[in-house]
């Protein structure tokens, strides 16, 4: 372990943090003043590591201040460790080497207990410590088990691009909008000004959240430690002024800010975003980057439940003509209230989805779907098929007339689709680029649909590896997830046995008494099998599940989109209103 430092002075709240340790808090006075003297400070700087996969298990460690990550073999972050989390103990208990690599994400100061000292509390107080121990052991079990969703920050860095941008209104919005998770202060430099390192610990110590503001935009000692003190780096910029690097743009290139999250916030003048803006700042930028766009108080709203993990998501399934179902199952959301501050989705789950991201009320949505699916027939530009059964042409117009010439990257809400790679990469999922191509991409039924040819890369419908991503949206960190699921109906049956296909004449003979699957049937179901049984995990991660039986609507049934509609609606409306109910006993059960 390197750049560690013990500090001069232990700090003055050392039981008070002893107390609250989710780990340390069930142990009786004597052996936490025990604990207390056996503890050591120091320090990590953000950036390092405490330890390191493989390396013996010989201390186990107390947070007090600052943030830790959690990673796997792959170096994904699995999880995320606040002030009051403890991590080492299993390995003391178990002594196998560290199963995970624990770093910095930024400035931290902990508490160190060695294995000899945790051996001599436990000749002491062996009940005490005995218990600390299987507790240790079940949570990292459980953590394991849990898929290792990372925690949300609670510390963010607003650090703006040029003095034009209103840091400290933005700032003050956002902590009010934070307010309703917990208490959020707002720190600039004049507070700040000569204040040690035990100061900004007490303030994380005693708010939920803390957004450590510059409003100067330029390089100084105070943006310096606002960028070491934060979780996540909030990026504010004036969406119509040139594209420019920030005052620290090496700082915040993903090696030097880690696995922090950053989150670009484009502010915009009107009340929607300006075409182009997003794509223009995000080339700004390497690396992963989230970017939002702020035309009013609503969008400042959304940010703060984004990116403190308390952010509500919408996935929607493909499945062809019954797709449509989804516009009734919206209708039932809005009406009870519901929205959304993320959109993602799979073929057609996908096109309506978009429709939610670019702000659209239903009855814009139902009148252009209509138009486009029930009027335009997509698929009926049929071809040979040498390719696909239809050339695909339609299909394209299509969506290029509903959406225009919209980025994906342009939408008001955050949105994702999915198509399958053929080119050796699988699933791909798409944030930035003409929303239209890859719509119709994720839409790229094999067979019946010709591929997007795109990059040197082939890409058909999504369905084929993830119907219904909420894994995908899971990922993002959105902590409230809404599922609208269109279950595939892929038995499909047969009146005779064969193993091959009769002349063409025997078949026009037998077309009223054999049975057999269509071509088109064939093809849809066939694409749509992986996709159904890789979805029932995916349904369990989802907060609501909605799926509306569709059994009387055909896959490719685009005439019966009225009946689909009302089916979501009804099964939407009875399911909210199920839930409602349940609430109401609760509540009911609690109040007597």
């Amino acid at each position: 372990m390197q750049g560690r430092h013990p500090a001069v002075m232990r700090p003055s709240d050392l039981p008070r943090l002893l107390a609250a340790s989710a780990t340390f808090g069930a142990l009786d006075e004597a052996a936490r003043a025990a604990l207390a003297g056996a503890l050591v400070w120091l320090g990590l700087p953000g950036g390092r590591a405490l330890f390191k996969a493989g390396e013996p298990s010989d201390a186990l460690y107390l947070l007090a201040s600052g943030s830790l990550g959690v990673f796997d073999a792959q170096g994904a972050l699995r999880h995320l460790l606040a002030a009051g989390d403890s991590v080492g103990a299993a390995g003391l208990v178990t002594g196998e080497p560290r199963r995970r690599t624990v770093r910095a994400l930024r400035d931290s100061q902990l508490l160190r207990l060695d294995r000899a000292a945790f051996e001599a509390l436990l000749a002491r107080h062996p009940h005490a410590l005995s218990a600390v121990a299987r507790e240790a052991v079940l949570r990292a079990w459980q953590e394991d088990r849990a898929g290792g969703r990372p925690g949300a920050p609670r510390t963010f860095a607003l650090l703006p691009c040029t003095p034009t941008v209103p840091a400290r209104a933005l700032a003050l919005q956002l902590a009010r909008a934070l307010s309703v998770h917990g208490g959020c202060a707002v720190i600039d430099a004049e507070q700040a000004a000569g204040r040690d390192s035990g100061w900004f610990a007490m303030r994380e110590a005693q708010q939920r959240f803390v957004i450590y503001l510059d409003t100067a935009a330029r390089p100084s000692a105070w943006r310096a430690r606002c960028l070491r003190q934060a979780d996540a780096l909030l990026l504010p910029a004036q969406a119509a002024e040139p594209a420019r690097p920030w005052p620290e743009a090496a700082a915040l290139r993903p090696e030097r800010s880690g696995h922090r999250p950053r989150h670009l916030l484009l502010l915009h003048a009107g009340r929607q975003p300006a075409l182009g803006a997003a794509r223009r700042w995000r080339a700004v930028f390497d690396g992963a980057l989230r970017h939002h766009h702020v035309c009013g108080a609503a969008d400042v709203a959304r940010v703060a439940r984004l990116a403190s993990g308390h952010g509500r998501g919408l996935v929607l399934a493909g499945g062809g003509a019954r797709g449509l179902a989804h516009l009734g199952m919206l209708r039932a959301l809005r009406e009870a209230g519901h929205g959304f501050d993320a959109v993602g989705g799979t073929s057609i789950g996908a096109i309506i989805g978009a429709g939610v991201a670019a702000g659209w009320d239903l009855e814009t949505m139902t009148e252009r779907y209509r138009e486009a699916f029930v009027r335009g027939r997509p698929l009926s530009d049929w071809t040979l098929p040498l390719v696909a059964l239809t050339r695909g042409r339609r299909a394209a117009r299509m969506l290029q007339r509903t959406f225009g010439a919209l980025a994906i990257e342009d939408l008001p809400l955050p949105f994702f689709c999915v198509s399958t790679s053929l080119s050796g990469n699988g699933m791909a999922v798409h944030r930035e680029g003409p929303l239209w191509l890859w719509l119709r991409a994720s839409s790229a039924i094999p067979g019946v649909l010709p591929p997007v040819l795109h990059g040197r890369e082939v890409h058909v419908d999504g369905a084929l590896v993830d119907n219904l991503p909420v894994d995908v949206m899971a990922a993002d960190g959105v902590a409230h997830i809404t599922a609208l699921d269109i279950r595939a109906d892929t038995r499909l049956t047969a009146g005779v046995q064969e193993a091959a296909t009769p002349p063409w004449w025997k078949l026009l003979l037998q077309r009223d008494t054999a049975r057999r699957p269509g071509l088109v049937s064939t093809l849809v179901r066939a694409g749509m099998v992986n996709g159904e049984a890789a979805s029932a995990g995916r349904r369990a991660r989802a907060d609501l599940l909605l799926s509306p039986p569709l059994e009387h609507v055909g896959m490719l049934a685009w005439k019966d989109w009225r009946r689909a509609v009302e089916a979501g609606y009804r099964h939407a409306r009875s399911r909210l209103e199920a839930q409602d109910d349940d609430a109401a006993a609760i509540s009911r059960r609690a109040a007597r």
